[in-house]
């Protein structure tokens, strides 16, 4: 009202004082570029007064706040940043006043100019596609859409791919984009050969334009990606090729040769795959399923059907491929027929390389031979062949020879392998001698089983032996003396025992004989055939002349091989009594003594004091003849020195026996000749001597017995002093030896060292041990010579100690599943404690396990075991969800194994998978549409559900769901985000996750349309995997309501609301969903009850009254169900549907009735609130007096409407509150004309009975009143007592008395 008043007076002076209004002199529009900054000038407000007043300018409008004005300049500024997207043209009022006048105003338009302020926005994303492989080039696969809200060129939209990815040349050109967004496949895609997902960057880009007067382009980009789907044209493919496999001989029936593999070349498609044998053949058979080769035939090598065997196999896939035509591919399987030793080795009587083994074989053969032929030299004249017709070590045996001139022999060779020829060899040529025997035989042996019985076959060979001249005549000595007279006749035989003997036989042992040299005849001859020395001149032998005749006797063989022999022929001079010795002499001498001189005495009968009868004495020439001396003339005989037992040979004990030649000087002289013995007694003067100083033995491990043997002699000849022992000297070692003396000779003894105790090459800090050994003898008389040798013990290690595999058992090896081929895993070692050994890894067997499951032979060619024990990945497909746990079965092998057993025990090497993250989740298929009843659906209720798995493990197989877009689309196709609609519950059983889709918020019950909902499955792996799907929920409204009537009562429709459900279910086979239940009895149809009912298929479609009227009516058991249950009506529901007309009215009449009941309530406040004041004070006073009645005084008219109070004239606005009735409050008395309405305040307040009886009101004091008064509160004491405390209590934490139930307060 103010404000009125101030603008009419404002008028009224102007008009009075004459002062004219200032006008606007400037455009009313203008023009700004949405860029323009915050603070910058835009355009100035001008305006004239023709008074001349000072001018105030001003802006006003909804539109005002985007600009500054400067009052008295008029100058305008941009206040708030503009856009032309959402306000093209912004409408101001300018205004002006000299503050004289009323202002005057001024519409002003500005319009906003585009600038490129906005990059295009790709709509509908993300973007995904399925293609199939065999998609024609040039064909159109998906159409992206990019809107940029700028205008003209800076809103058209350009696209182009900027990347592709797998990034290379081939894909660069694979896709291309049309102007509107189409993408078209330039290129041809396949599944197997080439990338199964592209990842397509798409670059959009507006035409650009201007922006803070810079021209720029906006881009955007988003990804499209492809997936290749796999399609049927491609022939199936055998892994492994080539294929062979290999069998023995003779094998059973049904016995597994070799497995083909094959697979269907399109990977995704998978067809199931038969294998057939297209070449005849009854041997072999196919499984036409698992490609398992086995034999169905009997198979001999050396027979039907050979060594190596041919199949053709046809792997078929099941159904035709995309051009209906049979994918099949075929291969080659090798067969090959192993041999088993079912032959023996045979010998056969032909030339080798043309022998005919289809002919009986031969056991005697017969060929000849030089007796002592050099060594190798071969019998001649034999053709043996031998031959076994199995293969490689069944094909090879070994050639020995036996029987009893085997020795002589040897057979070469000695190992054949199928067939070879045969040769008997000299190897002892001196036992292949004629003269001892003419034949020899010995037996061929061929063994290849190694087996001594049971085992060979025998080939027996005579060798018939040619003689050769290989003696030459031999005489029985190398010289002999022969004597003759003097003067012998002719004829005289010399010698006739001189003959020689030849061993050749025939001719070459036939001997002539021959005396050398050829003057030598003219004195003596021989005979040729006896060898007889004959005197051819007797006139010629004249011992003065020449007392001695040398000659050469020679024996000459038919093979001109000679002999001879000496022949030493005396003339005797003729003397009848030759001289005589008399005595016999024996001569004991003590060892390193001289000799006392012996006399020999001899006499001679011929005339004393003659030439014949004078002796002579001298020592004949022998092997001790230098030891003594003899007087020629006395006899006297002495020796020439000490005597040396030891120089003495050991054979004559001893004795030294000389001749003394005695003879006379006659002529011819006559002699004779004494033995003289003379016996060198043996002192111990030597020590014993061991033949050599130091001795090297060779003992291998863990053996004992003999080591090895020393020898040492004694020179000493007695057996008392050269009897030898053989002793140990004490050491560390000695313990483990014995030692034992043995006798080979006279004074030569043998010490045999002994080990007692077997020795362990691998427990010996050093490998030999240091032994002195004595060599001693003991003399009679105490006395010790002793010799000492050193003797070393080598200790050979044997190869008897198994490898052991270290650590064992082996560390478990963890191997991503996505490894890189031949990439080293581990190095496994191993120990041998001997010290010659060489180690080889073998393995033994391979277990492939999923969860402590075996699953075959996945694995089985994963890892390849190196024989130095390096494992190396063998496989690219190493696959986590195949196999998580390979154990590899191994051993190491020592190969120089000697003695024991060569293995080391088995080792189990357990190979843990690691899963990687390569698989993302699998969201399985969703088997919507869901339907969405806003009315039914409350929050918390499941509306949809997807499940999903993911093959990883642990947390990369762990899934987690999200709803990365919830989009509504209504019946005109408008779209809207709704995106805090829907939430997603994550719940996992058995590894199969599921994603519960769940009201979040009440939906609107408006709603018409479908509900497109993405869901995202990620894992928690790292990096994190994702899918996603869409799903379509449609929305019901409550126009599609069925009405049902029920002519039964309320709580009968409801007891069989469930099997009137299942029955509408199954006769209309759509989902059921009761809205409500109500009773609609009137008073013309008692007990009506009405169901209000949704049918809904699981597509989102609604059906209405009639087509539910006409299922029911076609299913007659479900019909008379329903009768049954007192079904009376179907029909529709009355749906008042609200339009914008009837809501704006609704409105404007809302607002009307609510400022209307504003008004009210203010004035009856007003006017209330006196009336509250005055109340309040006649209700207190009124308590005086009402204190002061008993119950039963005052409970005498009839109920008080609205009240459970009893009074004679009216209800009683204080209830339950007892005042003490002098307690003087200080409020003033009424007037008179109040005091007639006092009455119907007295309190005549009634309390409910307690435990059975009635307590009277009693007059309190103020502190008994006021404990009453908060042990039974009631509403409005309460409100009176704290209207100053501005505080409102909580209904709940107040009790009611229990004698009020009706009270309004």
């Amino acid at each position: 009202m103010l404000w009125l008043t101030w603008t009419l007076l404002s008028i009224l002076v102007a008009a009075v004082s004459g002062n004219t209004a200032p006008r606007f002199e400037m455009n009313s529009t203008f023009s700004l570029p949405e860029d323009t900054p915050v603070g910058a000038w835009v355009f100035q407000l001008v305006a004239v007064d023709a008074d001349g007043d000072k001018l105030y300018y001003s802006i006003e409008g909804d539109n005002a706040y985007y600009f500054s004005v400067n009052e008295e300049t008029g100058n305008v500024t941009l206040r708030q940043q503009m856009d032309y997207e959402k306000t093209k043209a912004i409408l101001v009022e300018a205004r002006v006043t000299d503050q004289a006048n009323v202002q005057v105003k001024k519409k002003i338009t500005i319009i906003v100019l585009d600038r490129n302020d906005n990059k295009p926005i790709f709509q509908n994303e993300p973007y995904f596609t399925d293609v199939l492989e065999n998609t024609t080039i040039g064909s159109p696969i998906f159409r992206v859409e990019a809107v940029d809200e700028d205008s003209g060129n800076a809103g058209r939209v350009s696209y182009e791919i900027e990347e592709v990815n797998p990034n290379n040349a081939e894909n660069r050109h694979l896709f291309s984009i049309l102007y509107n967004g189409t993408v078209v496949l330039n290129g041809s895609l396949s599944y197997n050969n080439k990338s199964t997902f592209y990842r397509i960057k798409i670059l959009a880009t507006d035409n650009g334009g201007l922006l803070h007067n810079v021209f720029i382009y906006q881009n955007n980009t988003a990804y499209l990606s492809v997936t290749v789907v796999d399609v049927a044209d491609l022939d199936p493919q055998f892994l492994g090729e080539p294929f062979t496999g290999s069998v023995p001989e003779h094998c059973p029936l049904g016995t597994t040769v070799t497995r083909v593999f094959a697979i269907d070349g399109d990977k995704d498609v998978n067809d199931v795959i038969y294998y057939s044998i297209t070449n005849d053949t009854s041997l072999f058979t196919i499984n036409n399923i698992t490609g398992v080769i086995t034999v169905s035939g009997s198979l001999d090598r050396e027979g039907v059907p050979g060594e190596d065997v041919e199949l053709q196999v046809v792997a078929r896939e099941k159904n035709l491929n995309i051009y209906h035509q049979v994918a099949q591919v075929s291969t080659m399987v090798t067969i090959q027929v192993m041999d088993i030793n079912d032959n023996t080795p045979q010998f056969y009587l032909c030339t080798y390389l043309a022998c005919n083994f289809s002919s009986p074989p031969e056991g005697n053969f017969s060929g000849q031979i030089e007796e002592h032929a050099s060594a190798r030299t071969p019998v001649a004249n034999l053709s043996i062949v031998a031959y076994d017709p199995d293969k490689g070590a069944n094909g090879t045996f070994q050639l020995t020879l036996q029987g009893p001139d085997a020795s002589a022999f040897s057979v070469s060779p000695q190992q054949i392998v199928n067939e070879g020829a045969v040769q008997v060899l000299v190897s002892n040529p001196n036992l292949v001698d004629y003269e001892k025997t003419h034949t020899m035989t010995v037996e061929i042996v061929a063994n290849d089983t190694g087996k001594t019985t049971d085992c060979c076959s025998f080939a027996t060979v005579t060798i018939h032996l040619i003689d050769i001249n290989d003696h030459r005549p031999e005489f029985e000595q190398n010289d002999y003396k022969l004597y003759v007279l003097e003067k012998s006749p002719p004829g005289t035989i010399v010698s006739s025992n001189i003959t020689a003997t030849d061993s050749d036989s025939g001719l070459f042992g036939e001997i002539t004989y021959q005396l050398l040299p050829p003057n030598i005849h003219s004195t003596f001859t021989v005979n040729a055939t006896s060898g007889a020395v004959l005197v051819a001149n007797g006139s010629n032998l004249d011992w003065r002349t020449r007392p001695i005749y040398y000659a050469t006797l020679q024996a000459t063989d038919a093979g001109n091989m000679t002999g001879f022999t000496q022949l030493e022929i005396y003339v005797i001079d003729i003397n009848d009594n030759p001289p005589v010795v008399i005595g016999s002499y024996m001569v004991f001498v003590t060892e390193g003594k001289e000799m006392e001189p012996v006399q020999i005495l001899a006499t001679d009968q011929d005339e004393p004091e003659s030439d014949n009868s004078r002796l002579q004495f001298n020592i004949l020439p022998g092997h001790f003849s230098s030891n003594f001396s003899i007087n020629a003339d006395t006899g006297v005989l002495y020796s020439n020195g000490p005597l040396d037992r030891e120089a003495i040979p050991a054979e004559l004990e001893g004795k030294m026996v000389i001749t003394v030649f005695v003879h006379d000087m006659g002529i011819p002289q006559l002699n004779t000749t004494v033995n003289v013995t003379i016996v060198v007694e043996d002192i111990n003067d030597n020590a014993p001597r061991f033949n050599s100083p130091f001795y090297e033995f060779f003992v291998q491990e863990g053996v004992k017995g003999i080591v090895g043997s020393v020898e040492a002699t004694d020179a000493d000849q007695t057996q008392i002093n050269n009897r030898i022992s053989f002793y140990i000297e004490t050491s560390a070692s000695s313990s483990n030896f014995v030692m034992r003396s043995v006798y080979l000779g006279p004074g030569w003894y043998q010490g045999i060292l002994s080990l007692a105790i077997a020795l362990d090459y691998d427990q010996m800090p050093q490998k030999f041990l240091n032994l002195t050994v004595q060599a001693e003898n003991l003399e009679s008389g105490g006395t010790v010579d002793v010799d000492t040798a050193v003797v070393i013990v080598n200790v050979l290690d044997v190869n008897d100690e198994p490898p052991i595999l270290v650590p064992s058992p082996p560390h478990d090896v963890d191997v991503l599943e996505n490894v890189t081929l031949h990439e080293l895993v581990t190095r496994l070692e191993a120990r041998d404690m001997d010290t010659n050994h060489s180690l080889v890894f073998e393995k033994l067997a391979v277990a492939c396990l999923k969860s402590s499951s075996n699953v075959g032979s996945v694995c089985q060619n994963w890892f390849y075991l190196d024989p130095n024990g390096s494992l190396f990945v063998n496989s690219s497909e190493i696959s986590y969800i195949a196999c998580d746990l390979v154990e590899l079965t191994l051993r190491v092998k020592d190969e120089f194994t000697e003695e024991g057993d060569p293995y080391s025990k088995n080792e189990t090497l357990r190979i843990l998978i690691i899963d990687v993250n390569d698989n993302p989740p699998i969201i399985n298929s969703i088997t919507g549409p869901f339907v969405l009843i806003p009315e039914v659906f409350a929050v918390g209720f499941q509306v949809a559900a997807v499940t999903a798995t993911d093959v990883d493990s642990g947390l990369n197989g762990v899934i987690t769901f999200a709803l990365s877009s919830v989009v509504f689309i209504q019946e005109n196709r408008l779209e809207q985000d709704y995106e805090h609609l829907f939430k997603v519950v994550t719940t996992v059983d058995n590894g199969n996750y599921t994603g519960s889709i769940q009201i979040a918020s009440s939906p609107p019950s408006s709603l018409k349309g479908q509900f497109q909902v993405t869901v995202e499955a990620k894992d928690h792996g790292t990096p994190p995997l994702n899918s996603s799907s869409s799903l379509d929920i449609f929305t019901v409204d409550q126009s599609d309501r069925v009405k049902l009537e029920f002519d039964a009562p309320l709580k009968d429709v409801e007891a069989n609301s469930k099997n009137i459900e299942a029955s509408l279910i199954r006769a209309t086979q759509a989902n059921v969903y009761i809205a409500t239940i109500k009773d609609s009895s009137s008073a013309s149809r008692a007990d009506r009850t009405v169901m209000e009912v949704y049918f809904v298929y699981s597509n989102g479609t609604a059906l209405d009254d009639e087509l539910v009227t006409m299922l029911i009516q076609n299913s007659s058991k479900e019909l008379s169900l329903l009768l049954s249950f007192h079904l009376a009506l179907i029909g529709p529901v009355q749906v008042t549907k609200p339009n914008k007309v009837n809501e704006l009215v609704g409105i404007i009449a809302g607002l009307v009735g609510a400022v209307i009941l504003l008004l009210l309530v203010m004035a009856l406040t007003i006017i209330g609130m006196r009336k509250s004041y005055t109340r309040k004070v006649k209700a207190l006073k009124a308590l005086k007096v009402a204190s002061t009645f008993s119950v039963t005084a005052v409970q005498q008219g009839p109920g008080i409407p609205g009240t459970n109070q009893y009074n004679k004239e009216g209800a009683n606005p204080v209830l339950g509150f007892i005042l003490d009735a002098t307690m003087d409050l200080g409020f003033e008395e009424n007037p008179s004309f109040e005091v007639a309405s006092l009455n119907s305040l007295d309190e005549n307040m009634v309390d409910a009975p307690e435990s059975g009886h009635t307590t009277p009101a009693v007059k309190m004091s103020k502190t008994g009143a006021l404990n009453e008064a908060y042990d039974r509160e009631e509403y409005l004491k309460a409100a009176l007592e704290n209207h100053n405390k501005d505080k409102l209590w909580d209904l709940k934490d107040h009790k009611v008395s229990s004698s009020l139930d009706t009270t309004d307060v």
